[in-house]
C-alpha cells in the first residue's frame, strides 16, 4: 500500500488530507509535537478504516524531523507522497519591524523544515522514479499582509524553492507542488470572513498528486 507522511498533522487541514488519501488506499504517517494530538488523530482515522501511525517531531528541531520521517518510512516500507503544512502561528511584525532575529523563527519553521523533510524522502523517491512532494503556505506567499511580513517573508521563500524544486525534478518521476492557502480553512465563520471546509480544500492535493500537470494551485474565494 502507498503511504502518504503530513509533516505538521492536526484535526483541521492534515486529518482531512489523511482521510482523502486514505480512502483511496494510502496508509498514512502522522508527524506532530503533540502526542495527545496524534493519538487521537490515529483513533480517528483507525474508525474510519484507515492505517495510520503517528511520529513525534517539532518541525524546528531538524534531526528530530528527520528521524521520525525516517521510523515512519521503516514503519510503512516507504513514503510515496509527502506532504508539509506545519501550523506557523501569526506573530504579527510590520515590514520596518522586520529584524533577523524575528524573521529567522519563521524561516525555520517553514523553509528549513522544508527543506529537512524534502531531503529525508527525496533520494527514494528518485531512486524509485516515482513520488510527490506536497507543501501548504498562505496567500500571503504571493500577495503578502503588511501585518505578518515575517510570516510572508517565509511563505514567500517556501514558495520559491517549490517552484524551483518543481522545474528541477521535471522528468525524474517525482512531482512538487504548492497549495497556497488565502481564505479561512473552516467549514464556518464570521460573517464576511471568506472560507472553505477542510474536505474541500483536501481534494486539491489529492488533484495535485493524481493530475501532476501544475506546481501550485491558489485556494481563494
Amino acid at each position: 500500500m502507498p503511504t502518504i507522511a503530513i509533516v505538521g498533522a492536526g484535526p483541521g487541514m492534515g486529518l482531512s488530507i489523511a482521510k482523502l488519501f486514505g480512502r483511496h488506499g494510502f496508509q498514512v504517517a502522522l508527524i506532530a509535537r503533540g502526542k495527545d494530538n496524534l493519538d487521537a488523530l490515529v483513533a480517528e482515522l483507525a474508525a474510519s478504516g484507515t492505517t495510520a501511525a503517528g511520529f513525534l517531531a517539532d518541525v524546528s528541531d531538524l534531526p528530530a524531523l528527520t528521524a521520525a520521517l525516517d521510523q515512519a518510512a521503516e514503519r510503512f516500507g516507504g513514503i510515496d507522497v509527502l506532504e508539509y503544512s506545519p501550523h506557523s502561528g501569526l506573530t504579527m511584525v510590520n515590514p520596518p519591524e522586520v529584524t533577523v532575529d524575528n524573521l529567522q523563527p519563521a524561516i525555520q519553521h517553514l523553509l528549513y523544515g522544508a527543506v529537512t523533510a524534502t531531503q529525508a524522502v527525496l533520494p527514494a523517491m528518485l531512486a524509485a522514479g516515482t513520488g510527490t512532494l506536497l507543501y501548504t503556505t498562505g496567500g500571503g506567499a504571493i500577495n503578502p499582509y503588511p501585518m505578518l511580513a515575517t510570516l510572508n517573508t517565509a511563505q514567500a521563500a517556501l514558495r520559491n524553492w517549490v517552484h524551483n524544486l518543481h522545474n528541477a525534478l521535471a522528468g525524474q518521476g517525482v512531482h512538487a507542488a504548492i497549495v497556497a492557502i488565502n481564505l479561512l480553512p473552516s467549514a464556518t465563520a464570521p460573517a464576511g470572513v471568506p472560507h472553505s471546509g477542510p474536505d474541500d480544500i483536501a481534494q486539491v492535493y489529492w488533484d495535485l498528486h493524481t493530475r501532476r500537470d501544475r506546481p501550485e494551485h491558489l485556494v481563494t474565494a
